[in-house]
C-alpha cells in the first residue's frame, strides 16, 4: 500500500512513518517542510499547506490510506490560525481523499475534544463534545473530528483516534517544557490534591494508528468512531512530572498554588496579553489550570477490543529509554 502521512515530520507523525517503513509500505509525506530524517527513509516528501486545496489533492493522488496528523496544536494564539489549520486543512484533505478515490482516513484527534474542564475518571468514548471549550485547540479538534466521523461512509472508511499528552524520546513540547521549567524553579503543584492522569508513549500511539488501519474498512466495527488512546496507567500527575524530573537529576514539585487562584491568574493574564497584545504565550491560562487541576484516564476497552491496543512500551520502561535523552537537551 502507499499511504500518506500529513505532518510526517512532526513526533507523532514521525513515529508513524518509521513504524509504516517497517512494515514495508510505501510512504509519501505532506509537509511544510522537507526533513533530513524523512530521507533516511527513503520517503516520499511533498511540500505544501494543508490550507491549499490543490497542493492537498495532488499529495494524496495514488495513495490507497491517509494518516491525517497535522494539526496546529497549543494553548494560545489566535482562533482564524487554529482553525485554518485544524478545520480548513481536514476539510480539504477530506475532499481529496474523496476525489482521489482513497478508501481509508485514519484522522489524529485529541482527548481535549471532550474536555468540560472537571474530572474525567475512566471516561469511554460516549463522554459528549462539551457545550463550550476553554482553549481553540480542542475546540477546532473537535469540530475536524466530527467531519471526519460524519464522512465515514460506503466512499471512505474513517476513524480517530484520541492519543493523550504524547511523550518519549525527540518530544518537542511536553517533556522539555517541564524539564526548562523545572530547572528555571517555575513549576508549581495545581490543586491540593494530585490528580490521576494516563499518558501514552509515541511508540505505542504510533502501533495504534496502524492497528487501527489494519482493522480499518468500509462496514467494519472501526469505521466511524473514535478512541482513547493512553498507556492504561493513570497516576498522580505530579507523581509522573516528579519522575521526569528526575531523568535530570532536578528536584520534585512541592510548591502549590490553588485550582481557584491558578484559574484566576489563566484569565487575567489571557485579558492582559489580548488587551496589549503582547507576544508569546501567557504563563498560566484558564485551559491549563483545568488540566492540572483535574483527573483525565480513559476506559480503553473499547480500542483493546476493535482493533486489539496493547500498549507495549510501559511507563516506567518508556521513562529509563528516555533518561539519555533528557540529559542531552539543552541546559
Amino acid at each position: 500500500m502507499r499511504a500518506l502521512v500529513t505532518g510526517g515530520g512532526g513526533f507523532l507523525g514521525g513515529a508513524i512513518v518509521r513504524h509504516l517503513r517497517e512494515w514495508g509500505e510505501t510512504v509519501r509525506t505532506f509537509s511544510r517542510q522537507t526533513y533530513a530524517a524523512l530521507d533516511a527513509l527513503k520517503v516520499e516528501q511533498v511540500r505544501g499547506d494543508l490550507g491549499d486545496p490543490e497542493a492537498v489533492k495532488a499529495a494524496v493522488a495514488g495513495c490507497d490510506i491517509v494518516y491525517h496528523v497535522a494539526a496546529k496544536a497549543g494553548v494560545w494564539g489566535p482562533y482564524a490560525e487554529y482553525h485554518q489549520a485544524n478545520v480548513i486543512g481536514t476539510e480539504n484533505v477530506l475532499a481529496a481523499c474523496l476525489a482521489r478515490g482513497v478508501r481509508q482516513l485514519v484522522f489524529t484527534s485529541s482527548p481535549s475534544v471532550t474536555f468540560a474542564g472537571v474530572d474525567q475518571n475512566g471516561v469511554n468514548e460516549s463522554e459528549p463534545y462539551p457545550a463550550t471549550f476553554l482553549a481553540h485547540y480542542p475546540q477546532t479538534k473537535a469540530i475536524a473530528e466530527r467531519m471526519v466521523l460524519q464522512a465515514n461512509g460506503p466512499d471512505l472508511a474513517t476513524v480517530a483516534l484520541r492519543p493523550h499528552l504524547i511523550w518519549g524520546p525527540g518530544d518537542p513540547h511536553l517533556i522539555p517544557r517541564l524539564i526548562e521549567r523545572g530547572r528555571a524553579g517555575q513549576l508549581r503543584r495545581i490543586g491540593r490534591e494530585s490528580k490521576l492522569v494516563d499518558t501514552v508513549h509515541v511508540e505505542n500511539a504510533a502501533a495504534a494508528h496502524l492497528r487501527a488501519a489494519d482493522r480499518l474498512a468500509v462496514g467494519s466495527p472501526v469505521a466511524g468512531k473514535a478512541y482513547f488512546l493512553s498507556q492504561g496507567e493513570p497516576e498522580p500527575l505530579w507523581d509522573f512530572v516528579n519522575r521526569v524530573l528526575a531523568l535530570a537529576d532536578l528536584p520534585p514539585v512541592t510548591k502549590a498554588v490553588s485550582s481557584g487562584l491558578a484559574y484566576t491568574a489563566g484569565a487575567v493574564l489571557e485579558s492582559l496579553y489580548r488587551a496589549f497584545r503582547l507576544r508569546g504565550e501567557p504563563p498560566m491560562t484558564r485551559f491549563v489550570a483545568r488540566q492540572l487541576s483535574t483527573a483525565h484516564w480513559f476506559d480503553l476497552s473499547a480500542a483493546r477490543r476493535d482493533f486489539g491496543y496493547t500498549p507495549h512500551i510501559s511507563t516506567a520502561d518508556g521513562l529509563a529509554g528516555m533518561r539519555d535523552w533528557v540529559r542531552s537537551l539543552p541546559k
